[in-house]
């Protein structure tokens, strides 16, 4: 028997398919959406740093499907691991349109895409670049020349440099100095909280079709925050694992024993 059947689920709730609609809002969440908003306000770079697995992708996914179509054009951009040309090939592509051959044309192409989206079709492009700490020095050297518009006097468009936390390691090397000067907006997510993971996990169930707020016990919350330290990734594979033991064993009810047991299973 599959496990969403025994707990009487519709489907597995801690998954990535969630819609962003159904996404916990914890205070992490918040203070990130609070600082997104504030930078499609008034444009420019946002630098978004975090561990692998808070959080940090899904929160743009939610931020870009929440973008007016008529006042923004969202570019998510996560092949990182490029040289300089092939980098500004993908983001005229993203931009809408086919890449000339040399590098100097083809950063007058960029500019001109990007002048004309907010000058002339009154649409802020809104570019995501995702695992930016795979970017190379010379990537990073050109972005702050590549949005330099009307001599470093406006600001034309939304750059979000999304990655792990070595991104920030990165651009505090001296070569990358100012691209770092010029980022308007900074922040680095910490996950789930230890008295939000409760909250979290029941929303998810909840979603899914159950109301049953006693299949985790209380040491079994703590167990999960120990293992996970409140990264949703880590959290979401961990519960599933849990569901999945009990599910084998025919048990009703989770503690602290049932984590530890599915964490081993997902160690091997």
């Amino acid at each position: 028997m599959m496990f969403t059947q025994f707990f009487g689920l519709k489907y597995n709730p801690f998954t990535k398919e969630i819609p962003v609609s159904e996404l916990f809002q914890g205070s992490d969440f918040l203070e990130l959406e609070s600082r997104l908003k504030y930078i499609q306000a008034t444009r420019g770079i946002f630098l978004l740093t975090a561990e692998a697995g808070s959080g940090k992708t899904t929160a743009l996914r939610r931020f870009s499907k929440g973008l007016n179509p008529g006042l923004y054009k969202p570019c998510y951009y996560s092949l990182t691991t490029v040289t300089v040309m092939d980098f500004y090939r993908g983001l005229i592509l993203k931009l809408g349109e086919e890449p000339t051959h040399k590098k100097v044309t083809m950063f007058e192409q960029i500019q001109k895409l990007i002048n004309s989206y907010y000058h002339d079709q009154r649409i802020t492009p809104v570019i995501i670049i995702d695992e930016a700490q795979s970017l190379s020095n010379k990537v990073l050297d050109d972005l702050r020349i590549l949005f330099n518009f009307s001599m470093d006097s406006e600001n034309p468009f939304i750059l979000i440099l999304a990655g792990q936390t070595s991104l920030r390691n990165r651009l505090q090397m001296g070569i990358n100095t100012p691209l770092r000067q010029r980022i308007n907006v900074k922040y680095h997510m910490q996950g789930l909280k230890k008295e939000e993971l409760k909250d979290y996990i029941h929303s998810r169930l909840k979603y899914a079709g159950t109301m049953d707020t006693n299949l985790f016990s209380d040491s079994a919350f703590d167990s999960i925050f120990s293992i996970t330290k409140g990264a949703p990734r880590l959290v979401n594979s961990l519960v599933t694992s849990c569901l999945m033991y009990a599910c084998a064993n025919q048990m009703r009810s989770l503690d602290d024993e049932v984590v530890y047991e599915a964490n081993r299973d997902i160690e091997l």
